[in-house]
């Protein structure tokens, strides 16, 4: 049996829906530019992904009741820890057979004014095949859409990487264009060698997040991953929209 192989049967058993590895090599300056040199130093990212549970995604589209938000913060929050956990047992696992392992926290800000985590959970995905970059700036995967959660274990460990990259299936769909509630998407498909800015404005989305908790008490949306028609769940999108900005 492989590494890959352990690695895999040690989190399909713990609950992961997606796992692969990424070979890091072509991203090398975009991982530098927002981590620094230590994470750029990893040439192999070990990516693993927790499927999101449709009948809570579902109810986003009511997210202002408050019923929703508990519930789907709840959720997110608990797939966050079992993500952790996971790369927290990679991680060791590696350690142990004498190579480097580097967990990255599923959700953990780094940077304020870019509104980025230390390393993209996203392009690691990409990366290992395991879907691709839409216009919503979310992994889409083939089998559940955008409804996945993320980690990464930067590594050193001698593991084969996917080569073969999912392409690009959204075509001239722009379902999670039009559900954003504040226009934070411009609809343009995505390119590694282009800022995010050019498809996505996250202080327009963190904005809308921020002032719709300071009128509610809740800061749920989430209509991006709701409205995606690759998830294979048939739905009903319509902008529920509050105005949050007097």
């Amino acid at each position: 049996m492989t590494l890959n192989d352990v690695l895999y049967e040690l989190v399909k058993n713990d609950g992961a829906d997606f796992f692969g590895i990424a070979d890091l090599s072509q991203a090398q300056d975009f991982i530098r530019e927002q981590g620094g040199d230590m994470v750029a130093s990893y040439p192999l990212a070990v990516s693993i992904g927790i499927k999101l549970l449709n009948p809570i995604i579902d109810q986003l589209p009511q997210g202002f009741d408050r019923g929703v938000a508990v519930s789907y913060r709840h959720h997110y929050d608990i797939t966050n820890l079992r993500l952790d956990l996971l790369s927290a047992k990679v991680a060791s696992k590696l350690q142990r057979e004498g190579y480097k392992a580097y967990p990255i926290p599923a959700s953990q800000r780094f940077d304020d004014e870019r509104i980025c985590a230390i390393f993209s959970h996203k392009l690691a995905a990409n990366l290992a095949g395991l879907g691709w970059i839409g216009k919503s700036c979310l992994l889409i995967t083939t089998e559940a859409g955008p409804r996945v959660r993320w980690v990464t274990v930067l590594t050193n460990a001698p593991l084969i990487p996917n080569q073969e990259l999912v392409k690009d299936s959204c075509g001239s769909c722009t379902e999670c264009v039009d559900a954003c509630p504040v226009g934070a998407f411009t609809g343009a498909p995505f390119y590694a060698d282009e800022p995010r800015e050019v498809r996505y404005d996250a202080a327009k989305c963190e904005k809308y997040l921020n002032d719709l908790e300071k009128a509610t008490g809740l800061a749920t949306c989430g209509l991006c991953i709701y409205a995606c028609p690759k998830s294979g769940v048939k739905k009903r999108v319509s902008k529920n929209i509050l105005n949050v900005s007097e």
